[in-house]
């Protein structure tokens, strides 16, 4: 029990790290980020900070970069499209 718990904390920071360098590069080339999860599924913690929703989220396997411009489908205003 104790190896499978450990093996998910240290996947959880790896994961971190990786989905935090995207944040970073997306932050230094002036991306627009619309959310920064830490897990997916449902939110159980966040905060909005600037255009950020920072959360951290119910299944702790994964996470996300959401930015802006990701999703082709959506209409960007010219400010949001200059940032995607």
């Amino acid at each position: 029990m104790t190896s499978i718990l450990s093996f998910i904390i240290v996947l959880g920071v790896l994961i971190f790290i990786h989905e935090f360098g995207h944040f970073l590069f997306a932050k230094l080339f002036r991306v627009g980020v619309e959310k920064f999860s830490l897990g997916f599924g449902p939110r159980l913690v966040g905060k909005r900070i600037g255009e950020t929703e920072y959360r951290i989220s119910a299944f702790p396997l994964g996470g996300y970069v959401k930015m802006v411009g990701e999703n082709g489908e959506e209409e960007l205003s010219p400010e949001d499209a200059a940032r995607s």
